[in-house]
């Protein structure tokens, strides 16, 4: 995903928090930040992002961090996953309704996750609209093995 199909530049952040009633903190800047250097590529645990706040010396501990990433959920500016381990997981929400979400694969073993793109699925979104007058707006798929350096240790 290239910075171009985020639906959320800096500035669209900053007026989309102060829309909700929130304020661009300095604790908020750096937890964005975070994802926007990522460049959509990684899927963030609250943990990953506190350990990235630690490496950097940032003093901002994990109930912010929390608290952060559940504000920016409800906002719609990052998206939460479970990956079926217990553990959510964030990255940022495209928006788009031009850039069809993606797809992830899930090693079992070594818990890497891989991101696919295709709209495998749009042929069953139009039969399951027209079989049950359903309206999908969006689908989710995660496909559970393993990754192919995993394999070659098996």
């Amino acid at each position: 995903m290239n910075m171009k199909e985020h639906l959320f530049g800096e500035e669209t952040l900053r007026r989309k928090l102060y829309a909700g009633g929130y304020r661009m903190t300095p604790q908020r800047k750096t937890i964005l930040q975070i994802f926007l250097d990522s460049k959509g590529t990684t899927h963030f645990s609250a943990d990953d992002v506190l350990d990235i706040l630690r490496k950097n010396d940032s003093s901002i501990g994990i109930a912010t961090v929390y608290r952060n990433l559940e504000l920016l959920c409800k906002l719609e500016i990052l998206t939460k996953m479970e990956f079926g381990d217990g553990c959510n997981r964030y990255e940022l929400n495209t928006g788009n309704p031009k850039v069809h979400h993606h797809h992830h694969l899930i090693c079992l073993k070594c818990k890497k996750i891989t991101e696919f793109k295709g709209d495998f699925l749009e042929h069953l979104e139009t039969e399951i609209a027209k079989k049950s007058g359903f309206k999908v707006v969006n689908h989710e798929l995660k496909i559970f093995g393993y990754c192919k350096d995993c394999q070659n240790q098996m």
